[in-house]
């Protein structure tokens, strides 16, 4: 994959494709109850994994997980702050820390991280950083709210307009309760499925 500055919007594949990436996690049940699902499904997803919350009780265990169920490690920073007025050297510490977090968990110091997710979306020189270190900005597009609401009955409606062919979805496992989200992707990509949809990765995953 050629890197760039552009954060990527794209999914592998044509037709009704879209590729599924999931936010501020790993997080105890709502992790868990994801992964055995996608597994269920035989569906891969790009998880952008906090610090924080790796260094949390289980974290590292969930994100063992992830990674040997096949699942793309995105770097989503140490922590939950707005990164957008940061320097260039307080972002390279905080992607590098959080790339020593992930990688420590592992027990693999070559660990694949492929790519970069500003939080909030406040992207700075957090992109340009990113690719000097190896890793592809992802866009933060097709997001549900779901921090704002964890109504099924809401999510799943909004899920059916974000999931869109050739496109990402945005979604969260983490910074709080997502017991909401999990419960309406799954009713939605079970719709999608049964419709001949396909779940893949971002385009040019590795």
């Amino acid at each position: 994959m050629t890197l760039t500055a552009e954060p990527l919007a794209f999914a592998e594949g044509e037709g009704f494709v879209c590729a599924l990436t999931v936010d501020d996690g790993p997080n105890g049940a709502d992790t868990e109850a994801l992964l055995d699902a996608l597994a269920a499904r035989g569906i891969r997803a790009v998880f952008a994994v906090i610090g924080e919350q790796i260094l949390a009780p289980g974290g590292a265990v969930l994100l063992r997980r992830i990674v040997a169920e096949g699942h793309v490690l995105c770097n989503h920073s140490t922590s939950f702050a707005d990164m957008g007025e940061w320097s260039r050297e307080e972002v390279r510490a905080d992607m590098v820390a959080n790339l020593a977090i992930i990688r420590e968990a592992l027990g693999d110091p070559d660990a694949s991280v492929p790519y970069w997710r500003a939080p909030n979306g406040s992207w700075g020189v957090t992109a340009e950083v990113a690719v000097e270190l190896g890793m592809q900005p992802l866009a933060v597009v097709n997001a549900i709210e779901d921090w704002v609401t964890q109504d099924v009955e809401v999510l799943a409606v909004r899920l059916r307009e974000a999931i869109r062919p050739g496109e990402l979805v945005l979604v969260h496992d983490g910074g709080g309760s997502r017991a909401g989200t999990v419960e309406a992707l799954l009713r939605v990509v079970d719709e999608r499925l049964a419709e001949g949809w396909s779940f893949t990765l971002p385009r040019g995953a590795r």
